[in-house]
């Protein structure tokens, strides 16, 4: 056992005094987070170019509408009411004539100005908008470069359903001023569930809901494990080869058994995960404390935490060790990295649909393979939806089983391949090994 910490102790030291590991102590997270930082940053950066759009209506009636409603748009909303900095985009709106008899030429001619950066869009009104007797007769078209994500569509929504609104009032008898309130939209407020206070019994009021707090607190608890899975076990792969390579491996098994090296290894792997995820914690719960946000810091889920992540370091070190020992130079290493990353990635590629169904087949069934429990579990349990008992029990059980398995075969293939020279890696020969030994 001595032996084992002495190359653990050795381990630890080569990878957290490097600068590497400082830096990505920093950058991860916000490489990580790195489209939310983008979002909030730019934010208030818009396009204040003026953009002018060309409204083809048939008819006749909505056109100058959307000319008032954008210059009412122009003078109250795109300025700055302090600093009369201008903050949005003018919309101008140019009313043009249809071309009956050549509709299709009339289009394409507007199409090229829009091409040509002269307009911004253009919008086309079918004549029976306001009582259209079929689907299509009341079909407003958008024409744009970039149709389905341009903000400008949905604004032109607006002012042309409320005037339709009002004149079919008005064709019907009623006073639009009368049901001014009809149409008013109520949003739906989201709460969490009342519960009691274990200790005093007393009735706690329901929470508010947010999807970005329902989102933010899985996303980073699945995340700092997806990275410290990637910063404690995913290097030992490299490590392992490059001692081979440079025969230090040949050295330390004069005094070391291999399953006593590779134990060693991953040990070392080990820490360096648990040093960066308490460093994270501390700094996360120090942060949050200052802001006043206490209450959205999940303690509960820390255990959970740790002994997952734990267990998720020595089953995927000890397999990326096995590798390592297989690998006669770098580029067999670069041929088994990708294949050795893919089952710890897979649950990145079903971080969202996991958090919105954290009842659903797939989640409770991925949560409970042992590759994916880890990130797939911590994804469920950091949601508000109250995860069944017994399974982060049984996921754990699940952990500790196959990590063992992994710990059996890993150390059966690193006993052979931290000998064996001058063959590249084979699949069947890396099988083989796990099972004769």
């Amino acid at each position: 056992m001595h032996k084992i910490l002495r190359i653990a102790k050795r381990e630890y030291k080569a990878a957290v005094r490097t600068k590497g590991f400082i830096i990505g102590l920093v950058l991860a997270p916000v490489l990580m987070g790195g489209s939310g930082i983008a979002m909030v940053l730019f934010e208030k950066h818009v396009d204040t170019t003026d953009k002018k759009i060309v409204v083809i209506d048939h008819s006749g009636l909505v056109a100058p509408v959307l000319e008032q409603a954008a210059k009412n748009r122009n003078e109250n909303e795109i300025h700055d009411k302090i600093t009369g900095k201008k903050i949005k985009p003018a919309f101008i709106v140019e009313i043009e004539d249809p071309q009956e008899n050549d509709l299709n030429a009339q289009r394409l001619a507007l199409s090229k100005r829009v091409r040509s950066k002269e307009i911004h869009a253009f919008l086309e009104i079918n004549e029976n908008v306001l009582h259209p007797d079929t689907s299509h007769a009341a079909r407003i078209a958008y024409y744009a470069e970039n149709a389905s994500m341009d903000e400008l569509r949905g604004w032109f929504g607006w002012p042309i359903n409320n005037y339709l609104r009002r004149q079919r009032l008005e064709s019907a008898g009623v006073n639009p001023d009368a049901v001014r309130n009809l149409f008013d939209w109520i949003d739906i407020e989201g709460m969490g569930l009342v519960s009691t206070d274990e200790e005093t019994g007393e009735i706690i009021e329901a929470r508010r809901s947010s999807e970005g707090e329902a989102l933010l607190i899985p996303l980073v608890f699945g995340m700092m494990m997806f990275m410290m899975i990637m910063m404690g076990a995913m290097p030992l792969l490299s490590a392992v080869m490059e001692e081979k390579n440079q025969r230090i491996a040949e050295v330390m098994l004069g005094s070391v058994k291999p399953s006593e090296f590779m134990a060693g290894k991953v040990i070392g792997g080990v820490g360096v995960s648990l040093t960066a995820s308490l460093v994270y914690i501390v700094i996360g719960s120090l942060s949050t404390s200052r802001m006043g946000l206490t209450e959205l810091v999940p303690y509960h889920l820390i255990p959970w935490f740790l002994s997952y992540m734990l267990l998720a370091i020595i089953l995927f070190g000890s397999l990326n060790a096995a590798l390592g020992s297989a690998c006669n130079d770098q580029k067999d290493a670069q041929q088994l990295s990708f294949p050795a990353m893919i089952p710890a990635m897979i649950p990145m590629f079903v971080l969202i649909p996991v958090i919105r169904e954290p009842l659903g087949t797939l989640a409770t069934a991925m949560s409970l393979i042992p590759f994916w429990t880890p990130v797939v579990m911590l994804l469920r349990l950091g949601t508000p939806v109250e995860i069944p008992a017994w399974q982060p029990w049984v996921g754990l059980a699940g952990m500790i089983l196959f990590t063992m398995f992994g710990v059996w075969a890993g150390g059966r293939i690193f006993r052979i391949g931290i000998l064996m020279q001058g063959r590249p890696p084979r699949l069947a020969d890396l099988v083989r090994w796990a099972i004769r030994g």
